[in-house]
């Protein structure tokens, strides 16, 4: 049985980050390892029910995710959590609860996120309707020294997806030849 370990995704609302963990958890299990993708929106919806967007709840969700993460890593699985987790602090304390942690900053300029906003949901927040919004009303503080930062406003899923993909390969967490370490 392969290693598990916590691939977590952060990054703005519309950035990328589930897209992309959807990529590489297809060609992480085409590969042959055991994979589970934890999307914030679902995660919201399922395990976090009944929390607001306030600081401590969004750090409560955060930790959920990651306890989850954790639990899935220890027993063999690849871990990919795809939630905003705007908080540098909480997204640390994460990390230092995991033996073998990934994160993937999924970086997108403000501009072209609110260009992308099929939802309309920026351009609510931007015009005050949307309280607390990641990004405009809100911080979203950007991870200091992320092991994988993909653009996805300039590099496509592929280029994205290749870039962590031999990340992963060059930290040892999956081998060259497709199988698991």
């Amino acid at each position: 049985m392969s290693n598990g370990f916590t691939l977590w995704f952060t990054g703005m609302s519309g950035a990328g980050k589930s897209t992309l963990a959807q990529a590489v958890a297809e060609e992480l299990q085409r590969r042959g390892h055991r994979v589970e993708v934890l999307d914030g929106d679902e995660v919201r919806t399922n395990l976090s029910k009944g929390l607001g967007f306030s600081k401590e709840d969004r750090d409560t969700n955060i930790r959920r995710i990651g306890y989850v993460c954790k639990l899935l890593a220890r027993n063999g699985v690849i871990a990919i959590s795809a939630a905003i987790s705007p908080y540098r602090e909480v997204r640390d304390e994460v990390r230092r609860q995991h033996e073998r942690f990934v994160e993937v900053f999924v970086k997108c300029p403000l501009e072209t996120l609110v260009e992308r906003d099929v939802k309309g949901l920026y351009k609510k927040a931007l015009a005050g309707e949307i309280p607390n919004f990641t990004g405009v009303s809100d911080p979203y503080e950007e991870p200091l020294s992320p092991e994988v930062v993909v653009e996805s406003h300039i590099e496509s899923v592929d280029e994205s997806l290749r870039k962590l993909l031999a990340r992963l390969e060059d930290l040892g967490f999956i081998s060259r030849n497709g199988a698991g370490r």
